[in-house]
């Protein structure tokens, strides 16, 4: 297309060297000849002499528009044998890969690589997958009146504030990062705590309570909305298992607590039994 019109518009070339230039010609106009003069100095009263034998030409028509197809097609096999991949397209004649193919990791009948190779590690079921937080995040969340230190502070809380990623797979592990931030008493119930944690916390007169969720009492804690939008009730929460008694204190209240659970070590237990 560009071609022939380029080609007509050097037909024109000649002429239009003794004539007056176009003052700003557009880029999307060409121009083409149609008419003949007698003589390079003839003036005609229709206009001036370098426009009566040229007339504009758009590069853009609709005949000439085209797919923007991939300049290779994809061969379509068993077509005929024009596309050289007719009648048993490309795969031969009769045998196990002409028809069906072989399973992958298939290597003959003899030892597959997946069996040769040995085993290293495993796998722990039962392992537990905590989203760790500090003490010193929570100051400054706290500070900022994000979260109101007077009301019990939940896993829930954490996740609503963003302290805590929303992937919350088994809980959450109070960590003693900043833990001289605290200098006001604060309730907590999270997953697991450390020592320094613990120790920071009850120093500075609060209380914190390591309490007991599976994954569906996780979902209700943090999601309860889902369950009403699907119209179901809240699960009870779930007791611990044997192995993991000793490293709770109490099982996880549904829906989430606003107000810390009673809790007395053995010491203090044992006081009020004396008295």
């Amino acid at each position: 297309m560009i071609r022939r019109r380029l080609s007509s518009l050097l037909s024109t070339s000649s002429f239009l060297l003794n004539s007056k230039p176009i003052p700003n010609p557009s880029p999307l106009f060409q121009f083409r000849s149609f008419t003949y003069f007698d003589s390079p100095g003839s003036i005609n009263n229709n206009g001036p002499l370098w426009l009566q034998g040229i007339r504009a030409y758009s590069l853009l028509s609709l005949n000439d528009l085209r797919d923007n197809v991939p300049r290779k097609q994809k061969t379509r096999e068993g077509r005929g044998i024009g596309s050289s991949k007719g009648k048993t397209a490309g795969r031969g004649h009769k045998g196990q890969r002409a028809r069906k193919g072989v399973r992958l990791g298939f290597e003959g009948g003899q030892t597959p690589m997946r069996r040769r190779l040995p085993k290293r590690g495993f796998k722990n079921p039962f392992s537990l997958t905590f989203q760790p937080v500090g003490l010193g995040k929570i100051a400054e969340l706290i500070n900022a009146g994000k979260i109101d230190s007077h009301e019990l502070i939940t896993m829930k809380t954490l996740k609503d504030v963003g302290a805590v990623g929303k992937q919350i797979k088994d809980g959450v592990r109070l960590m003693g990062r900043g833990a001289d931030q605290i200098k006001w008493p604060i309730d907590m119930e999270v997953s697991r705590v450390t020592i320094r944690a613990k120790e920071a916390i009850e120093a500075a007169g609060g209380s914190v309570l390591r309490v007991y969720y599976n994954k569906l009492g996780i979902r209700a804690l943090l999601k309860p909305e889902w369950f009403a939008k699907k119209r179901r009730l809240l699960p009870r929460a779930a007791r611990p298992p044997p192995k993991l008694n000793d490293k709770v204190d109490s099982i996880g209240r549904l829906p989430a607590p606003t107000k810390p659970l009673p809790f007395f070590t053995e010491e203090a237990a044992a006081s009020n039994v004396s008295v």
